[in-house]
């Protein structure tokens, strides 16, 4: 998204393109909706304030302030900084019914969303430390 909330257009590359440009984990959890293990991502724990960003195409999707500490084992926040910057569609996998978040741009799988997050939303955006980047914020004394 750009300043004034003016969206680019939608990233279109071929699977070479984005097996060239990812890490074969990356690769897996993006464009394949592979999911990481439990309690091994980069950002599972972090508290560095920042932006989280699409790891395939760098749109900006998560503030850090809105990221807690759900206990799941991958990062989870309770909003995207806008409805416009994710998409959601059933996943029935797994012999259950969830729901799969997407990166609005570049379609990357980022995670699932749940119904069990804290105010204000109530939601849990459970997602994959490889689908994100975090632009960290240096914070000033």
């Amino acid at each position: 998204m750009l300043a004034g909330g003016l969206k680019m257009g939608k990233v279109v590359k071929s699977d070479e393109e984005w097996r060239t440009e990812l890490s074969p984990q990356e690769y897996e959890i993006t464009r394949r909706a592979a999911t990481e293990q439990a309690f091994t991502g980069e950002y599972c724990e972090t508290k560095t304030p920042g932006m989280y960003l699409c790891r395939c195409c760098g749109e900006p999707l998560f503030d850090s302030k809105t990221k807690y500490d759900s206990g799941s084992g991958w990062p989870s926040f309770y909003e995207p900084i806008s409805s416009d910057v994710v998409d959601t569609q059933e996943d029935r996998t797994m012999f259950m019914s969830r729901t799969e978040v997407l990166c609005s741009q570049c379609d990357a799988h980022l995670g699932h969303v749940f119904p069990d997050g804290p105010a204000p939303t109530g939601l849990r955006f459970c997602l994959n430390s490889a689908s994100l980047k975090l632009d960290e914020i240096e914070e000033s004394e």
